[in-house]
């Protein structure tokens, strides 16, 4: 199998961050997929019929959360890599793609889009409100951070294992985290909701309170039957503490 040498991946990658500059209503984030394929499609297929019919396998409709895109742009890499080895056809590539994205998409939406972004907001108002301007800096840039190496490490084992990796991808679980961190995101919102709106409580109120929201918080993560019962409970007690009743 053909590999690819590292300045091929790196300009790979880097254009993985133009994924959206192109987005259309036809193709959604195709044109920036294909952008970032190119460079590696160029360095496996010298022919200029095979390059032309590659190009087009990425042309088609593309959408997916932008965070995953290091790890399938790596992934489609490894697969074009056994298609010039003869260890796949075409018509794989296309069938895998489309299901991969799709699936990658509605993960990507729930726990990062609707989990770890609003969190990672949440957090920094938290720390602007308590004056602790040191900290939201260094919350927001080291988060930044982490995200980059996230994003390079995702894209290694995309190039390295393919497809091989969504299997340990979904030991991950991470529809279910997303749904905790939802949770702890709803707290970090009722302390704001109160740094806003200060209550006078005495010592014991406040424990018990945070106890009974703590314990409300768990069992709506944990719980499919009767979570929605466990949410307004979650919300009456916190409207309790607020308003001090």
């Amino acid at each position: 199998m053909a590999s690819l040498r590292w300045p091929t991946l790196l300009r790979c990658f880097l254009r993985t961050y133009l994924v959206g500059a192109n987005f259309n209503p036809r193709g959604l984030q195709n044109m920036g997929l294909a952008y970032a394929m190119d460079p590696g499609l160029r360095a496996l297929y010298e022919n200029g019929r095979m390059l032309r019919r590659a190009r087009k396998r990425y042309l088609h409709h593309y959408n997916t959360h932008p965070w995953w895109t290091p790890l399938l742009v790596g992934c489609f890499l490894h697969l074009e890599q056994r298609l010039e080895a003869g260890g796949l056809t075409p018509q794989n590539i296309i069938s895998i793609r489309q299901t991969v994205t799709y699936t990658l998409s509605a993960i990507g939406d729930s726990f990062f889009g609707g989990s770890l972004l609003v969190g990672w907001a949440l957090g920094a108002v938290v720390f602007l409100m308590q004056g602790m301007y040191a900290a939201a800096v260094l919350w927001l840039a080291g988060s930044l951070i982490l995200l980059q190496v996230f994003k390079i490490w995702l894209f290694g084992v995309g190039v390295s294992q393919g497809m091989g990796f969504l299997q340990r991808l979904k030991r991950w679980n991470l529809i279910n985290w997303g749904r905790r961190v939802k949770i702890g995101n709803a707290l970090l919102a009722l302390g704001i909701v109160w740094q806003v709106f200060p209550v006078a409580l005495p010592e014991w109120a406040i424990v018990l309170w945070a106890g009974m929201l703590t314990v409300l918080a768990g069992l709506a993560a944990r719980s499919r039957v009767w979570r929605e019962i466990w949410i307004i409970g979650l919300c009456v007690v916190a409207l309790v503490g607020m308003l001090g009743v």
